[in-house]
């Protein structure tokens, strides 16, 4: 049984007919394939002038014929509620909602229309399929957070069940966590490992010091795809040396689609099925290929919601050797999250904020950035951006969910700004930590 394509299908995403279309684009010749692209970007752009009031309002001065007229979107721009973005016909009852994490500092709640989100699984499930894996039969190893509130953790847990996977927490990074993770990559039949690219490098380090290969643990598996952080050099190299399988980058992000995915060949091919990728400048001019700028995608299939010209907040560079039918990321620059490590001498993964920080994010869009700064083991401090002051209340709940992620005996010190500090390129770290590694 098909048991994750038929969940998919029976929540009313038509991901058969998902795969159709994926299908066909991807038989396109190449110039085929430029006639569809300049064809969706202009059937997209059209359709949201025409019935988002939200998208009219943003791009008065666009001119349909000229697609450098057309503004670039921000995080920013998004941040009020979601019923005031979508399209004509959709509401929050007939779309795909969710949060973005906020590793960029700026969260917000967005929705796909369910076919857009079929085609997310389309597209992925396609790239999967390069290194043998099914996401109907084949078993996850899972390196992710979990909700802690019950109907939260329950929840992840059945959608784990149901998708074939089983869940190593990266919330606890210590040598008696990765002692139990041998245990059960002794006993179960993993076809791959995915998930938060900090957490499994930890993993890896952990296997180096016990001069122990997974490979030979686990003979099942297949490869290993890191996501959500930045893989660098050296530590792809442990990976594969400690793992001995293909070490796969992935970069996404929820709000869109998978944007690149690393081929069998090593190359780090964009998708250029459902997502148009451009790379330009502080003026918003396309840089050539092979020069550094901000990504800025548009989703080619979201009707419910406008992702047209959007600035995800990375900085990257396109190949040379890529062509628009199969462009290439050259490079991603600043994906990557530091290790907290805490009194007790706990090392949990930067991305553990993601859950914690989930608690600030509000529909309302009052706390509009905020930075995390470890500033000593026991001392993290909250600086932000917002219309208000973070309510008592609020900030209550936001402690108690640090010390029940992390450890008790933990200060939190909140702090609200007219506007954050920035790297270079432009980008909010969403957690830095200060504190020797």
């Amino acid at each position: 049984m098909k048991l994750f394509d038929l969940t998919l299908q029976l929540n009313g995403f038509p991901l058969k007919e998902a795969k159709n279309t994926l299908s066909n684009i991807q038989k396109l010749d190449e110039t085929e394939y430029e006639n569809y692209l300049n064809s969706k970007k202009q059937d997209i752009l059209e359709y949201h002038l025409k019935y988002n009031s939200f998208y009219k309002h943003l791009g008065t001065n666009i001119n349909p014929s000229d697609w450098n007229s057309v503004p670039v979107m921000t995080k920013s721009d998004l941040q009020q509620p979601l019923q005031d973005r979508l399209s004509e016909g959709f509401t929050t009852k007939n779309v795909y909602i969710n949060k973005t994490s906020g590793s960029s500092g700026n969260p917000f709640i967005f929705a796909k229309d369910k076919m857009c989100h079929a085609l997310t699984w389309a597209e992925i499930q396609n790239r999967f399929g390069w290194y043998g894996i099914d996401f109907n039969s084949s078993l996850q190893a899972r390196f992710y957070g979990i909700p802690l509130d019950k109907i939260g953790y329950y929840k992840e847990r059945f959608k784990d069940k149901l998708s074939n996977r089983y869940r190593f927490s990266i919330f606890d990074l210590s040598d008696d966590a990765f002692q139990n993770y041998l245990t059960v990559f002794k006993t179960k039949p993993f076809d791959y490992i995915n998930g938060y690219t900090s957490a499994i490098v930890q993993f890896a380090k952990f296997l180096n010091s016990k001069n122990l290969k997974l490979k030979h643990i686990c003979p099942t598996l297949k490869c290993c795809v890191v996501t959500s952080e930045m893989l660098f050099p050296d530590d792809k190299l442990l990976l594969e040396h400690q793992f001995e399988v293909p070490v796969i980058n992935e970069y996404g992000a929820s709000e869109l689609d998978l944007i690149a995915f690393q081929n069998p060949n090593n190359i780090w091919q964009i998708n250029s099925d459902t997502l148009f990728v451009e790379v330009l400048d502080e003026k918003n001019q396309v840089v050539p290929n092979g020069e550094e700028g901000k990504i800025v995608i548009t989703s080619l299939y979201n009707k419910a919601h406008p992702f047209i010209r959007y600035d995800l907040g990375d900085i990257g560079i396109l190949s040379k050797s890529g062509t628009l039918q199969k462009p290439v990321l050259e490079k991603l620059i600043g994906r990557t999250s530091d290790m907290a490590i805490l009194p007790s001498g706990k090392r949990t993964a930067g991305l553990t904020f993601y859950y914690i920080t989930k608690a600030i994010i509000e529909d309302d869009g009052l706390v509009k950035e905020f930075i995390i700064t470890q500033e000593d083991k026991s001392t993290f401090k909250i600086d932000y951006t917002g219309a208000l002051e973070i309510h008592e209340t609020k900030k209550h709940d936001i402690i108690t969910e640090m010390k029940r992620y992390l450890e008790d005996g933990l200060t939190i010190r909140f702090e609200k700004h007219e506007a954050l500090k920035r790297s270079k390129s432009g980008k909010l770290k969403q957690f830095k930590s200060l504190v020797e590694q």
